[in-house]
């Protein structure tokens, strides 16, 4: 129930249908008797200023989640970033400030990590690849360079995007191994698919078919895609023996870290909490 006295978070996107990030919030508001509530925000870009200027002025609103199109929009936008959100060029969540202030923080990141953590997966010393180097794709690679991660190859139909995220990369973790070529999945301990290839029902791979043949079973394979909740990939993956981390796996674990940022929730959320 919606109150007077409710403070609410919100999530901004566009489409904004598909996300878990309301269900998830609202479960465990409710679940732990907290008068807070999160709104979704369907956005048009034409808004975003105006948007974003209201923010500041919306006394009862503690903070808000960002999803896409705009985590790189917003970013700029804003009065503060961490470190992180600073070097990466994105946000996926805000907090506003008792004076109206907007700071901006990236726990895409930090959210796959606690996953991985799930799976009994540790970063240090480990081989990676990363299929997607756009927003949620460049966030995972960062958060894995925190860790301690040896190695991380970058995969991306865009040079561009592989040649920005690797020099990111690079600045902040000059000890990390960096490379964008592979012929097989057989040297990585973690496989992460941080595209939109493989959502809804078109059936699509990532990486092609006959490189799947080449995963050990050891590996850890996980998508970002959160419908279907197991993708293509995370079926190949599966009938190969591999752990399996998906989309929905990842989204749940980043919820303290969304509502801490902002305030609303412990950043240690247990999963029979939901």
């Amino acid at each position: 129930m919606i109150r007077g006295s409710t403070e609410l978070v919100a999530i901004v996107g566009s489409p904004i249908a598909q996300v878990k990030s309301p269900e998830n919030f609202n479960t465990w508001f409710a679940n732990n008797a907290r008068d807070l509530a999160m709104l979704p925000i369907d956005l048009q870009e034409a808004a975003l200023g105006a948007f974003v200027d209201n923010l500041r002025g919306w006394r009862n609103l503690r903070g808000c989640v960002v999803t896409v199109p705009y985590k790189q929009a917003l970013a700029s936008r804003l009065d503060g970033l961490s470190e992180r959100a600073q070097a990466l060029g994105s946000v996926n969540v805000i907090r506003r400030e008792g004076d109206g202030r907007l700071v901006g923080d990236n726990v895409d990141g930090a959210g796959f990590l606690g996953a991985t953590r799930q799976h009994g997966f540790v970063a240090t010393g480990k081989r990676a690849l990363i299929v997607g180097c756009g927003g949620v794709g460049s966030a995972i690679a960062y958060a894995l360079g925190e860790a301690g991660i040896a190695s991380i190859t970058l995969s991306d139909p865009s040079s561009e995007r592989v040649g920005v995220l690797g020099e990111v990369l690079g600045n902040a973790f000059p000890k990390l191994e960096i490379a964008s070529l592979f012929g097989s999945l057989d040297a990585f301990d973690l496989v992460v698919n941080a595209s939109p290839v493989g959502m809804g029902h078109s059936g699509e791979l990532p990486v092609p078919a006959t490189l799947l043949e080449t995963l050990k079973a050891a590996t850890l394979v996980a998508d970002v895609v959160t419908s279907p909740e197991i993708t293509p990939l995370l079926q190949k993956a599966r009938e190969r023996g591999c752990p399996i981390q998906t989309g929905a796996q990842m989204a749940f674990a980043q919820l303290g870290h969304l509502g801490a940022f902002m305030g609303v929730t412990p950043l240690e959320i247990c999963s029979h909490e939901r």
